[in-house]
């Protein structure tokens, strides 16, 4: 606050000297003028100028307010009309000299007394010191209570804030702040949801990944047991058991290899956000999921909209999102059936689909939590969780629902108007 003040008195003194000058300037222009004026007026009233300023110096002083006079000026050769301010005790005077016989150096010599006229200059520029430090004052007093609300409500909100932590994540109440904070605090709740939602599937990752391993830990466990136990184990018998041992091992490497995969795609996360065309970038994603599609002998189109839409994404995310959802929609079609990949316009957000002609799913179960997976999937059940993860980290939504007109899923991805991008 006090280099604030300091700063605005220098811009004050500095605006008030600009101010005051020009004033002096107009004022100097004004007086040359009127006592140039009245240098032609008395050449055009005496044909003997120095004869009748001698004989009517009374008259010219009272009608005129100027004192004239011939003056000789040996000493400089003014070619021009020359003007000077002097002081004369405490008292201002405007001179002008006016060309009169070059040949004898001789000069109109005007006076004028401006002392009235500089009191008002003086007063004026009083008045705007006065004007501006009032209005100084007012400003800083503005400022003091303005920031003095603004970190009043700031406490508040640092307050809530520190009072939370992974475990009590309750949204900050928008109505007891000034309107001017709703956009802060709506912000810092969407932040604090999605962080709600990252520790919730960090941890049910993690129990699922205990609990995933720990059953072909006990199958390996188990089967080696009944091995050991019999007391005429067989050749045959060693071998299911190595066997048996070496499916759990296969299950397990399975699951640390979509552990691994939902670390990179955390990494994907820390990918700076970029202009891009994402339409064409769609269109290119479509051609290759095409490819894969002739390959099952299925069929894969695509009905992108607009034909051009920039936006600021982070593309590798978008791409885990969407390859997912045309991978489970692939992998759960049947032959000959289609599979569509459609995006537009919705509210000015873009809405990306993904719809197939599979078997449908279970909208009882929460297909976005680790490890879910249908009866029929062989995958591990973290390629929905990833899609979150990834939409969660760019601002998006995703959802995946069952068709109404026929059977199969719509796999959806909303991009929000204005994504986060730091440039």
């Amino acid at each position: 606050m006090i280099k604030l003040s300091v700063a605005m008195a220098a811009l004050l003194f500095f605006f008030s000297t600009i101010l005051y000058s020009y004033i002096n300037y107009s004022v100097d222009k004004e007086l040359q003028s009127s006592l140039t004026k009245q240098a032609k007026y008395i050449f055009a009233t005496y044909p003997d100028v120095k004869k009748g300023i001698e004989e009517n110096a009374e008259l010219i002083q009272k009608t005129l307010h100027i004192n004239a006079e011939i003056i000789y000026l040996p000493d400089v050769n003014y070619s021009t009309t020359h003007v000077h301010k002097y002081k004369k005790g405490k008292e201002y005077f405007f001179e002008l000299h006016f060309p009169y016989n070059f040949q004898q150096q001789a000069y109109l010599n005007i006076s004028a007394n401006i002392t009235k006229q500089k009191h008002v200059q003086q007063q004026v520029y009083k008045s705007i010191i006065f004007v501006n430090l009032l209005t100084m004052g007012l400003v800083i007093l503005y400022a003091y209570f303005l920031s003095g609300m603004l970190l009043s409500t700031l406490r508040i909100l640092s307050e809530k804030l520190s009072k939370r932590n992974e475990s009590m994540m309750e949204p900050i109440e928008v109505k007891d702040l000034p309107k001017e904070f709703e956009p802060l605090a709506q912000s810092i709740n969407t932040l604090m949801m999605r962080i709600q939602n990252f520790v919730k599937y960090k941890k049910e990752l993690f129990i699922g990944v205990a609990h995933e391993l720990k059953t072909p830990l006990a199958v390996m466990k188990t089967k080696t047991q009944v091995t050991l136990m019999k007391r005429k184990s067989t050749k045959l018998d060693l071998e299911e058991a190595l066997k048996q041992n070496i499916t759990s091992i296969d299950e397990m490497n399975k699951i640390v290899s979509s552990i691994l995969e939902f670390g990179r795609a955390e990494g994907a996360q820390f990918e700076t956000p970029m202009h891009i065309d994402v339409i064409a970038f769609l269109q290119k994603k479509a051609e290759d999921f095409k490819i894969l599609a002739d390959a099952n002998a299925q069929k894969f189109e695509y009905n992108l909209a607009p034909k051009q839409l920039t936006i600021c994404i982070q593309s590798l995310l978008l791409t885990q999102i969407i390859q997912n959802f045309v991978q489970n929609a692939l992998k759960f079609t049947p032959k000959d059936k289609t599979v569509m990949l459609k995006s537009y316009l919705l509210d000015g957000n873009l809405v990306i689909e993904v719809i197939d002609e599979g078997e449908g799913i279970d909208e009882n179960k929460d297909l976005f939590a680790p490890f879910i997976r249908s009866q029929t999937s062989s995958g591990t059940g973290l390629g929905l969780f990833l899609a979150k993860s990834a939409s969660d980290a760019m601002g998006a939504s995703i959802n995946i629902e069952n068709r109404k007109d026929t059977q199969g899923t719509i796999a959806k991805v909303i991009i929000p108007k204005y994504p986060f991008c730091s440039i």
